[in-house]
């Protein structure tokens, strides 16, 4: 199990996002791959009622540039973005933009109003920056680490691991990235968000925990 930290238990949002890859290495069946498994992953999360009362998603993309796709949005009224794989690989813009979306979209606790809780944060890549994005991971490693969840999944052979330590501590390697591989991956999302929304409710006093990846997904040391 991967223990998480949580802020105080209540209802309220638990916020997710996805930072998913669309450079063009992922042309053909691995975008095909992704566009199935985020509308698998809404119409999963739409039949547990624990998430549809608390989870709300988001989707950031990065190729060229970055772009909020989807900004945070309640699971009733979400619509899956268009995918589509072309040009290089700008992960360090979309860092900054999760950060400004961590800043401005998360609810904050305040002295007489409980905020949300802490974000859940998944990044998919399949290769290596293209942009200049040492400072913006620094910046959510070092800040934005301590407000949210982050989880980053490399897929396939080219995924510089390194980088993504340099992110996140939880690092996740998918070897192979076939459309079976991306379906197990977006299946563990929608059963870590489920189990999260489930544990962050019902006990405010324990950690909430995600479930083991799935044998294709191997936790790097």
């Amino acid at each position: 199990m991967l223990n998480l930290d949580k802020m105080e238990s209540n209802q309220r949002r638990l916020p997710v996002y996805l930072l998913l890859d669309t450079s063009g290495s992922m042309h053909g069946q691995p975008i095909e791959a992704l566009r199935q498994g985020v509308k698998y992953l809404i119409s999963s999360l739409k039949k547990e009622p624990q998430a549809i009362e608390t989870a709300y998603l988001s989707v950031i993309t990065f190729s060229s540039t970055a772009k909020q796709m989807v900004p945070l949005t309640d699971l009733q009224s979400f619509r899956e973005p268009q995918l589509d794989a072309n040009g290089t690989t700008a992960l360090g813009e979309a860092l900054k933009i999760l950060e400004r979306c961590l800043d401005t979209e998360v609810k904050k606790s305040t002295a007489t109003q409980k905020g949300d809780y802490k974000p859940l944060v998944f990044i998919l890549t399949d290769g290596v920056p293209t942009d200049s994005w040492e400072g913006p991971a620094n910046v959510i490693k070092q800040k934005a680490g301590k407000l949210a969840n982050i989880i980053a999944v490399g897929c396939g052979p080219d995924v510089d691991l390194n980088t993504l330590k340099k992110i996140t501590e939880i690092v996740l390697h998918m070897e192979s990235y076939q459309p079976d591989d991306f379906n197990q991956f977006f299946r563990w999302v929608s059963a870590s968000v489920s189990m999260a929304s489930q544990k962050f409710t019902a006990d405010g006093e324990k950690p909430a925990q995600l479930p083991p990846p799935p044998p294709t997904i191997q936790i790097v040391p």
